[in-house]
């Protein structure tokens, strides 16, 4: 039985992904966070926009994470210890 993910949960696996990989693809972050296309987008575009992941390289066209998106990282794992992502519905 597959767990449904709230968007905090998600986020913070994108934003860990991108971090661990060491400038990761698009598509890395996509098949390392379960996340079909479009679901995918949503959740990119959005930190993206937001700066809290950007660009590294665009020959490559790989990521990584800004301090800004370090921070909210932090800030979620903090939160998530004190109450479960997985009842947040952001």
């Amino acid at each position: 039985m597959r767990k449904e993910r709230s968007s905090g949960e998600i986020i913070c696996d994108m934003l860990s992904v991108t971090l661990e990989e060491k400038k990761p693809k698009k598509t890395r972050i996509m098949r390392r966070t379960y996340l079909n296309c479009k679901s995918f987008n949503k959740y990119f575009d959005l930190l993206v926009e937001e700066d809290f992941i950007a660009m590294h390289n665009t020959e490559e066209r790989s990521y990584v994470l800004t301090e800004k998106g370090k921070d909210l990282l932090r800030r979620l794992k903090e939160l998530a210890e004190i109450l479960p992502l997985n009842k947040m519905r952001l």
